[in-house]
């Protein structure tokens, strides 16, 4: 860890030292409170001091004095004590110290499947398990939801109420109560992966922190779940995607859409280990949401270029996205596929259906692929006049310099 940058290393560590605060002593909402106190401290102290040659111990040391003393002044010092002395007792149910490693996982991982546990909704087991595990912000998260940021900064606070009401223990659920969490868990990991590979706000395209946490995360659900065909197919999904990432943006940071990359800088590292992944999902069926996208993903990856990607098949495939999740970003990209196979103006056939979606009306990626379609239809001034609107209600700013500049080769 001596060569990652503090910042980095203490979003890395962040969501292991709450696990581990956790499972030792319990009290979600101030443990987490605890745990920002410790990461404070180490960025005032660790640039003066340099980092500890134990990071995380360093930091569990810190919180768990902070969380004593957050203790201490909601409860009278013996009763703390006595349920301390309680927690430590038989070793079938006993918490292992804070800053041991359980022996049947990774504490992150733990603290993801007690975010969504059943004692939330699954909207509020999604955002706290942005927030908590995936570090991102409230407003990060009202975004992916499209909700204003003061809803969702109420969910989550609900949501940790609600966890620490509930009582449940630190561990990972019984075999048997693992089904009930793991759609959440699964759309929480895929909405981590989506703000870091597309990211809805600062300067830069790709946030690779949020990349990295969500596919290392969805490596451990995988072993954890080998047999789960959405578990695999989530992960060949990041995969498939992530081997893009060398290709997606120019030497200026610039966005380079996909048609426009350069195919030999892919990962095939990735793409590989993603089709073998979704190779072996799919035949075993019935296929979910997450391994039909990723096939898709795998089209597109092992296409030479995008003149011979496999287009009707994207768009077949799209079809049936659509059929299992209704989720109206599929219906968009249908659209795109059913434009290259049949042309632009089939594609905005499609969108004109699609704009009476309130879900989707005001995306910015809606009017931006209607853009891109008018002028593959030869209509540059309502095309630019399209990129112009996209570009005004994106909040990317490498998008925004994207589709202005689309909209600036069709002035005049």
């Amino acid at each position: 860890m001596a060569g990652i940058p503090a910042e980095d290393l203490l979003r890395e560590l962040a969501p292991r030292v709450l696990g581990a605060l956790v499972r030792r002593y319990g009290h979600f909402d101030l443990a987490e409170d605890a745990v920002q106190e410790a990461l404070i401290a180490a960025a005032q102290q660790w640039p003066r001091e340099g980092k500890p040659d134990n990071p995380r111990a360093w930091l569990i040391t810190v919180a768990s004095r902070r969380l004593t003393d957050l203790l201490r002044s909601e409860r009278a010092r013996q009763r703390r004590e006595d349920e301390v002395a309680t927690r430590a007792l038989p070793e079938d149910w006993q918490s292992p110290a804070a800053d041991r490693r359980p022996a049947d996982g990774d504490d992150t991982l733990i603290l993801l499947f007690l975010c969504c546990h059943p004692a939330l909704a699954p909207n509020l087991q999604v955002a706290l398990t942005l927030r908590t595990v995936g570090g991102l912000t409230t407003r990060e998260i009202a975004r992916a939801f499209f909700v204003p940021e003061p809803v969702m900064g109420r969910r989550i606070t609900r949501a940790k109420q609600r966890v620490k009401a509930s009582g449940l223990p630190f561990r990972l659920p019984a075999e048997a109560e693992r089904g009930e969490r793991l759609a959440a868990v699964l759309r929480v990991l895929y909405l981590i992966f989506t703000e870091g590979y597309a990211s809805t706000s600062g300067p830069n395209l790709v946030r690779a922190d949020l990349v990295a946490e969500a596919i290392r995360l969805a490596r451990i659900v995988h072993r954890l779940l080998p047999g789960d065909g959405e578990v695999a197919g989530l992960l060949a999904l990041m995969l498939l995607t992530d081997a893009r990432t060398p290709a997606r943006d120019g030497p200026g940071g610039e966005l380079v859409p996909l048609a426009e990359q350069d195919r030999t800088l892919w990962r095939r590292d990735f793409i590989e280990e993603g089709v073998a992944l979704v190779s072996g999902a799919l035949p075993k069926g019935p296929a979910g949401p997450y391994q039909v996208q990723a096939a898709i993903a795998a089209l597109h990856d092992e296409a030479p270029s995008e003149r011979e990607t496999d287009w009707p098949q994207i768009a077949a495939l799209y079809g049936v996205l659509m059929e299992l999740s209704g989720n109206p970003m599929a219906a968009l990209n249908h659209a795109v596929a059913v434009a290259m196979c049949r042309g632009p103006r089939a594609g905005l056939d499609l969108l004109e259906e699609l704009g009476a979606d309130p879900r989707v009306s005001g995306h910015h990626r809606l009017h931006a692929v209607r853009a891109h379609l008018l002028e593959m239809a030869g209509e540059r001034e309502a095309a630019r006049a399209g990129y112009e609107l996209a570009a005004a209600r994106t909040t990317s700013l490498q998008e925004r310099r994207y589709l202005y500049g689309r909209a600036a080769r069709l002035t005049g």
